[in-house]
Order: C-alpha cells, then structure tokens, then sequence
C-alpha cells in the first residue's frame, strides 16, 4: 500500500464495530499494520434525523448519501455498511461487490425482562421504526399498538426503560456484534418473522475505477455469503423495495441448491403474500427476479399505500 486506506462509516457504536471488524480483516488478510488504515466518522441525514419517521424523510439512501459522496470526492477510499440499509442501486462510479460472511439475519423481540414474542400482553405497546416489522407484526397481533422507535441500540433500550414502549425488535445480528449479553432478547425464527433483505450482513462500498481496494477486499468476499444477497437483492429490486414497502426475503444454501422466500405486506399488517424459489446456485439473482414477478402479479394497485 502507497497510503492509509480510509475507511468511511456512520458513528453509532454498531458502525464503528463494523468498521473495526472490516479493519481486522483487512490487516489479517494482508499483513498489515493497524496504521495502514483510517475510520472516518461521517454523520448521515439518517442519524441527525432522529424525531421523523424515515419513510417522511427520503428512506434508506439517508444513511448512504453523505458517505457516498465523501467516498465519490476521494475523501475516502471505501465504506462499511450494513446492507439492509443499502438501496439498490448504487450511485454512478460506485460498486457495492464486497460482503463479509454473515452474521444470524434474524429478528430479536428485546424487553426488560426477557420474556419471549408469544408472551405480550393483549394490547401491549410495541416500538419500532421498520415499516416491514409493524406490518409483520400487526398480521400476527392487530390487537398491539406499534410506535415510532429511531435511534441506535442504546437509544432504544433507554426509550424501553423510559416506557415508550413495552417491547422492541433490534436485529440479532447486531446485537451479537455489539456483544450486549445484557440485553434481554429472544431470536425470532424465519419462520415467525422473515428478517429484512441482507439482514445481518456487512457490505463494503468502494470506487469502481479504484483497483486497489477492488484488490485488498479480494480475500474479504464471502462467497455463499455473495450468492445469499444476490437473490434477496435481486428480489427487493424486482419489488422497487423503499422504506414504504414492507418486504422481507430470506436465501439459504445447502450445497449448490439456493432456496429463496419473500414477503410483501400491506403497511397495516392486513394482506400478507408469500413465495419461495429453490434452484440452483448461479442462477442466483434470476430466482430473486423471477420471486419478485410472482408477488407483485398478486398485488391490486392500492397494495402498498400507507395507511
């Protein structure tokens, strides 16, 4: 290396562990020390936005813009992101080709006390920001009461304890991450809850015309890993996924067979449309494509409206 890689991240204790972790693997990878490598703090319209719904703001793209734009002007080389917030497309110059081997993808139902999803109370007050887990949520309990719930994990269990709300969903992921065993958490199986698309998965965003960081990420791509978000991304771009649409798909593979499942909801829980494609592994993001055709032939055209 001829100069410091800077690596671009949002600030929440989540990001900066993210970052770490790109920079651990990094320098394991290629023997390098920790100097060879810079984290930069950039803070996104996402993050000083805190007392607004992210659907009223502009959605995902909030926690990408400021950090895309740093990296497009050279300020930084590359830049780690959780890819469940990643929009689908990428702005001109920019690839998002490289993601770490998966965390757990799945949803965790956080209270104070640690009592599990099937143990809230008629009526409860539930917080959360994610349109996809209301909607996931009022299907299964039209009878609770849903909140706005932003902020980082801290912010969210101070909200707990403040009693905004009884009960929360934060992703398992993070929270492994985080290592906040003392978070009391339930992991929600994919069969209760499908997570969000690339749900649990760290993606790192470069130049595409930068040939070194394309050859330092090189030994960081996580092959099944790849193939797992090819198909769920596949799917949300087939279904122009936005923060106003709940959708959640989950790919597994065993061997060389890929199996795909994807959820669209109505935004109050009422309608929920499900499908599944199971094929070979190349044929990746055809089969998140092709899932997406399906689910969106069964819509009406008031399918998506906010209600």
């Amino acid at each position: 290396m001829t100069k410091t890689l800077k690596i671009g991240t949002r600030g929440s204790p989540l990001a900066l562990a993210q970052a770490h972790e790109t920079r651990a693997r990094l320098m394991a990878a290629h023997g390098l020390p920790d100097e060879a490598f810079e984290i930069v703090i950039i803070s996104t319209t996402g993050d000083r936005v805190q007392n607004r719904a992210l659907r009223e703001i502009g959605g995902k793209g909030l926690f990408t813009k400021e950090i895309e734009e740093a990296m497009l002007s050279g300020e930084i080389d590359i830049a780690v992101h959780s890819s469940k917030d990643m929009p689908v497309e990428q702005p001109q110059g920019l690839v998002l080709d490289c993601f770490l081997e998966r965390e757990d993808p799945r949803d965790a139902f956080v209270t104070l006390d640690g009592k599990p999803f099937s143990a809230l109370p008629q009526g409860a007050v539930v917080g959360t920001s994610s349109l996809r887990r209301k909607a996931q949520l009022l299907a299964k309990r039209p009878d609770v009461k849903v909140v706005e719930f932003r902020g980082n994990v801290q912010t969210r269990m101070r909200k707990l304890a403040d009693g905004v709300a009884e009960a929360t969903f934060l992703a398992q992921a993070g929270l492994n991450r985080l290592n906040a065993q003392h978070i009391s958490c339930q992991a929600v199986e994919p069969e209760e809850m499908l997570p969000a698309i690339a749900q649990g998965v760290i993606g790192i965003e470069r130049r595409a015309d930068d040939a070194e960081a394309d050859r330092l990420l090189a030994p960081l791509r996580h092959a099944e890993t790849h193939t797992r978000v090819a198909a769920e991304r596949a799917l949300l771009a087939g279904l122009d996924g936005s923060c106003e649409t709940p959708i959640a798909g989950l790919a597994t593979l065993e061997g060389n067979t890929l199996t795909l499942r994807g959820e669209i909801l109505r935004t109050d829980g009422s309608e929920v449309l499900t499908g599944s494609r199971t094929g070979p592994a190349e044929q990746a993001a055809e089969m998140g494509a092709s899932l997406a055709e399906e689910l969106l032939a069964q819509t009406t055209d008031d399918f998506f409206d906010w209600k």
